[in-house]
């Protein structure tokens, strides 16, 4: 695998990610639409801290989830979603109440589930709060690409800002359509985790373009290489860092995923979790089929770029000629000799035998 990685790396062995950016562009428009339909359709499973509730937790209950949840509903005269911890601890959400009624609540939930009132965590949480919670999340997102936005255009150019950008509006897309899909639940611990993937994403992105620059640096004054190509270079030549970054990142978060969620019930870890591995794989993916085709796309409609496209093109072509009209004259060459001495071979067959000079004396 290593020898396979230093003979991609220089450039021994190519693959044509920039050349088939159709089939990427599809499969990401088909992940996009998907997304927005999970989205639209069945919208996102907003935690209490974003709609607003009260959240009862309740440690080793003896009721089952259906007693739970009637408990709770003929508390409250509303809905309440009842899950289950892998330790036994059992979590109940119900709509907005006020301290008095959370009370009862709880006190209710505790003579049918077999726990002591005080020995229940009661959480409420305001529609107020949960819509200020809101408000800051979008607001620190559209900050932080923002920044993220005018830090690549200062570092590179505009064009690989642009690039990247839209590989985050992919990979956050994406990611909340998963979200969507699955129902699992958006908590502040998400958003962490998604402003996280967001920064792998970007990491891998300059990763990428870093080479791209290198590769493309002074590149209109040859004509051996177009754009597109050193670009494509640049993704071969940091495909295996690429790869290897996003296995030892998400073989962790799978662990937490297994482990800490699955195994030991840890609810907070699993939103944590999800959002980083979903975005770890869109932010490796984005950054080598999404962003550097856009980019390249970008920058080969400039006029200098086509200009040495053209140059390129026509050096191969006429280098394809030269060599073609090469060959021909070295079989030329080859078969001159043959049709001399064929000739001469055939001349001196033709010559009629003189006879020796003792016979011409007798005569």
């Amino acid at each position: 695998m290593s020898n396979l990685g230093q003979r991609i790396y220089r450039g021994e062995v190519s693959y044509n990610f920039l050349g088939r950016w159709k089939r990427w562009y599809i499969l990401s428009a088909i992940l996009i639409l998907i997304s927005i339909g999970a989205v639209a359709i069945r919208g996102l499973n907003l935690g209490i801290e974003f709609r607003g509730g009260a959240d009862f937790g309740l440690p080793s209950a003896t009721c089952s989830v259906e007693e739970a949840r009637t408990v709770a509903e003929v508390a409250t005269g509303g809905p309440a979603i009842v899950t289950v911890a892998g330790s036994g601890a059992m979590r109940v959400q119900t709509e907005p109440l006020t301290p008095d009624e959370s009370l009862v609540v709880a006190q209710e939930l505790g003579a049918a589930c077999g726990v002591a009132a005080t020995d229940i965590r009661v959480q409420v949480v305001g529609p107020t709060w949960g819509a200020e919670i809101t408000s800051k999340a979008i607001q620190g997102l559209l900050v932080f690409i923002a920044l993220v936005t005018i830090f690549l255009a200062f570092y590179f150019e505009w064009r690989m800002a642009i690039a990247a950008l839209v590989a985050l509006i992919h990979d956050l897309i994406i990611t909340i359509g998963i979200y969507a899909l699955i129902g699992l639940e958006v908590t502040p611990a998400t958003i962490i985790g998604i402003l996280t993937i967001l920064a792998y994403s970007l990491y891998d992105t300059v990763v990428v373009f870093d080479k791209v620059k290198e590769n493309t640096r002074n590149i209109a004054g040859q004509s051996v290489m177009t754009y597109e190509e050193a670009a494509n270079l640049a993704v071969n030549q940091t495909v295996v860092r690429s790869l290897n970054t996003s296995i030892t990142s998400i073989l962790p978060v799978l662990a937490i995923i297994i482990v800490g969620a699955g195994l030991l019930g840890a609810g907070t870890l699993l939103d944590l979790a999800v959002a980083l591995a979903v975005g770890t794989a869109a932010g490796a993916y984005s950054s080598i089929f999404i962003a550097t085709p856009v980019l390249s796309q970008m920058r080969s409609r400039q006029p200098e770029m086509k200009a040495l496209a053209a140059r390129v093109h026509a050096r191969r072509k006429q280098a394809a000629v030269k060599g073609s009209v090469s060959a021909q004259e070295s079989e030329g060459d080859g078969a001159a000799p043959a049709m001399v001495t064929s000739r001469v071979e055939s001349l001196e067959r033709n010559q009629p035998k003189r006879t020796s000079r003792s016979r011409r004396k007798k005569g």
